[in-house]
């Protein structure tokens, strides 16, 4: 009895797929290429965290100055914006570029019972916080009840 085994395509599979195009890019592509390709726009990590009285949002922004950084709410929305600037090296001595440049934005939508009025941003040693106070909840309360009496004659 002849027994059939199915012969599959290897790189059908998406996983294998992936780590072999890696495995091209990093035996085919040189470093000034690779450099040149990461040029290209990058999201920040980000940290949210609450407490009693606020929302606050924690940015990391390593190595990017103060005055490239841009803070804006609009519409309920938070978005932070910036750019990173490539480290000039010496040509012909960049063995890997890993840390991301250029420009960047990320936005992210403040929660329902928050004041963006009066909210406040602070940098320091490349973390980006911005604070956002939440609103003070109404509390629900109790209405009286009254009736009225209808006046009226009896005849």
């Amino acid at each position: 009895m002849t027994t059939l085994v199915r012969f599959r395509e290897p790189l059908r599979n998406a996983a294998m797929n992936g780590e072999f195009e890696r495995l091209i890019k990093t035996i085919f592509e040189s470093p000034a290429r690779a450099a040149a390709v990461s040029n290209h726009a990058w999201t920040p990590p980000l940290d949210i965290w609450e407490t009693e009285g606020e929302v606050v949002y924690a940015f990391d922004l390593p190595g990017i100055p103060e005055e490239m950084i841009a803070v804006e709410l609009e519409d309920s929305t938070l978005t932070v914006s910036g750019s990173r600037e490539r480290t000039e090296m010496e040509e012909g001595r960049l063995f890997r570029y890993e840390r991301p440049f250029g420009e960047f934005t990320r936005s992210v939508a403040l929660p329902e019972g928050t004041d963006d009025v009066e909210a406040r941003a602070h940098y320091a040693n490349g973390v980006l916080e911005v604070h956002v106070e939440k609103r003070e909840q109404s509390k629900p309360r109790r209405l009286p009840v009254t009736t009225t009496v209808e006046s009226g004659s009896i005849d």
